[in-house]
This record gives C-alpha cells, structure tokens and sequence, in this order.
C-alpha cells in the first residue's frame, strides 16, 4: 500500500528540515513524499534541493495560498492513501506511517485520524496541549470540533470522488473538507488512540483572537454548505474541552 505525504512551506527555512526528516525516517519504506513550495526566498527551496531524489517530486512556484498548494499535492499524489503533514509540524516518531497502513489494513476503512500534541516553537519536548480526538464523532462538527487534520489520511479515490480544498476559505478549509468528507458524505473512519503528530504554537488556527473569529466564521460557514444546523452559541462551547486539553500532557 503507497503512501503519498504532501507537506505545503512558504519561506519556512527555520523547520522544514523537521518535518522533511520526520517522513525520511519513517520505517515503512512505500512512501512517495511530495513537497509543494509557494516560491520561497528565504533558503527554503535549497534545503528542500538539498535532500536530492529522496524528496519524490517537488515543486516550487507562485500559488494562490495554502489551499491551493495543497490541492496541487494532491492532484500531484499517486498513492492509495494521501497525508498531509504541515511545514511547522512533524510525526512523533519513526514508526507513524507503519501504523497508519496497518490500522486501513486492519479496519478497511476510507480514513483514519489519531491524536496531536501543541509544542512550543522553542522547546519540542514540551508540550502545551493535547488534542484528543477521541472527542470527535460526525455530530460535533455543529459544535466545532473535528479531528485533528494534521493526523488524518484518506485513501486518494475520496479526493477524486467528493472534491479538494475549496480555496475561498482562509483558514478553515480543512475544517470544510472533513465536514463534506465524513459529515455529508460518511466516508468511513477509524481513530486510532495516540498521538502521531507534534505541531508547533504559532499557526494561524492556532494564535491571535482575529485569526479565531476568522475559523469560527468560517467554520460555521463550512457546516450551513454541508447541511449540519449550527450557530455561534454551539461553536464557542468547544473552548471548555480545549481548556481541558491544557492539563492533559
């Protein structure tokens, strides 16, 4: 079974190497890793040259933002399951994919997600909070919970039949997908209980009271276009479990 892990960077020269790394290591040995660059200035693009044909294919050039490169991972994939890991962030350890084709083998399911942990940018040992996907179910969505993107795999063909990201949205694209994904649509799903990513604070989902108004506007918008009733009241009553995620570590 081929894995396809897409990573999307703008002028990121700082920690690409962690996330670049973190998928050369990986046990399993199927992996075509694609790297998508928003024509970068700052070094990015020679480290990324740097790793030779151990990179699978690498582009480099203008985009119409971070969903646009991601779609254009995506299309660019030849896998029969498709990851996307963030430039900021980077799996756990070296045996992440192993277990990710193990549990599609094993449940023979169209995706699967598992849980993540925030680090902070100066010290990746520590982490800030733990995000329990366990949480989630199709129907939390309306209450503005979905699982942890950066963990979810999805067999290529789901793409192909139910759509990419949709670009007019800022932040909260991904939030949008798996809603028409699991929500609209119920592709089948597995969660498999660990954490496999660590992300860095700082992203723009994860900082900044504007850039939080943004993702709830947005994904209160991505649940009226998939069909799931919602409102701001259900929304904000997320921020009780995310505090609750503080003190699980």
């Amino acid at each position: 079974m081929k894995v396809s892990i897409i990573t999307v960077v703008r002028n990121n020269v700082t920690t690409i190497k962690y996330a670049i790394d973190s998928v050369l290591n990986q046990t399993y040995e199927n992996i075509e890793y694609i790297v998508v660059d928003g024509a970068s200035t700052d070094g990015t693009v020679e480290i990324v040259k740097s790793y030779g044909d151990k990179i699978s294919k690498f582009i480099s050039e203008k985009d119409k933002g971070l969903y646009d490169a991601m779609n254009k991972g995506v299309k660019l994939a030849t896998g029969n399951i498709v990851g996307i890991l963030n430039s900021d962030d980077f799996y756990i350890d070296e045996y992440v994919i192993k277990k990710v084709v193990k549990e599609f083998k094993e449940k023979q399911v169209d995706s699967l997600y598992a849980d993540l942990v925030f680090v902070k940018p100066e010290n990746l040992s520590k982490t800030v909070r733990y995000y329990d996907s366990s949480y989630f179910s199709p129907e939390k969505f309306a209450y503005g919970w979905m699982p942890a993107h950066p963990t979810f795999f999805v067999k290529k063909d789901i793409y192909e039949k139910y759509g990419l990201f949709k670009t007019d949205y800022k932040i909260a694209a991904d939030y949008e997908l798996l809603t028409r994904f699991l929500a609209k649509n119920r592709i089948t799903y597995s969660y498999l209980k660990e954490p496999i990513v660590k992300m860095r604070m700082g992203g723009a989902s994860t900082s900044g009271i504007k850039s939080n108004y943004i993702l709830n506007k947005e994904i209160i918008k991505a649940c009226k276009e998939n069909g799931i009733d919602t409102n701001w009241l259900k929304v904000l009553s997320k921020y009780p479990k995310k505090i609750l995620g503080l003190f699980k570590r």
